[in-house]
């Protein structure tokens, strides 16, 4: 039970730390509940963002994180919200994510921000000749309506930059849309398609301009809410929208009033020192048990983003070995955390093998002290077939001697 004193802060057990952060982020809900558009709607509101990656081993990142708060989830649903009802819209935070367009006017201090943080940025890269294709670009648009990247450019030099070779047209799209005149109206394959703003995201939304006191404000409240309980560093990389500094500030300014200090139980038995809402005690002890099922987590799931609180509260430490030379990977290219209950029990490599229907199952690593006895494993074998419906594969294959030693 959480416990305080008048020297300490309110002290949350490593327990209900770890159940109240999941049912934050919609993994203490039952996953085999339906899902009609308005839920998965709310279920990304509540959620702030779903990440967006193009590595598709098994599922794009986006729609495996919805698919493990909701089995019933289809690729369709969001597509539709994000392309007919423009009830989403996409963009940064910490990195590409779909996000509620009724959040667009907190986003107008970032493209403010952007347009000169980008300029400075991309001058270190020797990003050259973008700045003058702004016109023409916003003109072809008007024009002819919503471009890719490969509509652009043709005859331009590309920039020397590896990733980062775009030709000066590809940069102006990037650099509208980052700065808000250009939106991305939706996507062919994973090819972003750009259009303006003002046909993509509605009047109400673009007119709306907060001050930046104001947007500094809703950022931090709504990351913790968000979070449940967090470091100014960790409320400020939430939406990676407000700078460190201000989300101290905001921290400072709160504290006493609308938050407290808390002592979070740890794995390693080390108090984590954060700050929550008065009643965090309250909701903690509200908060649903996750269901006991196993579910596959993305590499991108927000659950796990944070590595250090994933290891501070899990005891999980993780890596996306995608950048790692293959001689020097621990586990795999592209390896997916399992969850069980509260409680992250292993990783799992496997790749779904589209033109023969299969997906392959390579090694299964538990974590220390993870007994696999036979209804662990039965409850992980109706997950992977979950998992294989959802990609649309005819069977699950395994790897001679899948299950592997805790490394």
């Amino acid at each position: 039970m959480p416990s305080a004193d008048v020297d300490s802060p309110l002290r949350l057990s490593n327990r209900a730390a770890r159940r109240l952060f999941l049912e934050r982020h919609g993994l203490a809900d039952d996953p085999s509940r339906r899902l009609v558009k308005d839920e998965l709607q709310s279920l990304i509101e509540r959620l702030g963002f779903v990440q967006v990656d193009s590595i598709n081993t098994v599922a794009r990142a986006h729609d495996l994180i919805l698919f493990s708060r909701r089995q019933c989830y289809r690729p369709k649903q969001l597509k539709s919200l994000l392309e007919k009802e423009r009830s989403l819209f996409e963009h940064w935070t910490h990195d590409a994510s779909i996000i509620p367009t009724c959040f667009y006017p907190y986003w107008q201090m970032r493209f403010a921000r952007n347009k000169e943080r980008l300029k400075e940025r991309w001058r270190t890269w020797r990003r050259e000749g973008y700045e003058e294709k702004f016109d023409d670009v916003l003109a072809h648009i008007r024009q002819h309506g919503p471009v890719m990247s490969r509509d652009m450019g043709e005859g331009e030099k590309k920039n020397n930059g590896g990733w980062w070779d775009w030709h000066p047209s590809k940069t102006a799209l990037e650099y509208l849309w980052r700065t808000g005149r250009l939106a991305v109206c939706g996507r062919e394959g994973f090819q972003k398609v750009y259009d303006l703003s003002e046909r993509v995201i509605a009047d109400e939304h673009r007119s709306n301009r907060p001050e930046e006191a104001e947007t500094v404000d809703w950022a931090c409240s709504s990351a913790l809410d968000r979070l449940g309980f967090g470091t100014s560093g960790e409320i400020a990389a939430f939406w990676d929208g407000v700078r460190p500094a201000e989300a101290k500030a905001w921290c400072a300014e709160k504290l006493g009033k609308e938050l407290i200090e808390v002592a979070i139980g740890t794995v390693s038995g080390k108090p984590h020192k954060v700050l929550a809402r008065p009643d965090v005690a309250e909701q903690a002890e509200a908060a649903a048990e996750p269901p006991a099922r196993i579910r596959v987590l993305s590499p991108f799931d927000p659950a796990i983003r944070d590595r250090k609180r994933t290891e501070r509260l899990f005891g999980f430490n993780y890596r996306i070995e995608v950048f790692v030379p293959e001689p020097k990977r621990k586990y795999g290219y592209y390896v997916f955390p399992l969850l069980e209950g509260d409680r992250l029990i292993g990783r799992i490599d496997m790749k779904c093998r589209r033109d023969a229907g299969v997906l392959d199952v390579s090694a299964l690593w538990p974590e220390p002290k993870v007994r696999l006895g036979q209804g662990r494993i039965r409850r992980l074998e109706a997950e992977l077939d979950r998992v294989r419906r959802f990609t649309g594969c005819d069977r699950v294959a395994f790897a001679d001697g899948w299950i592997r030693e805790p490394l």
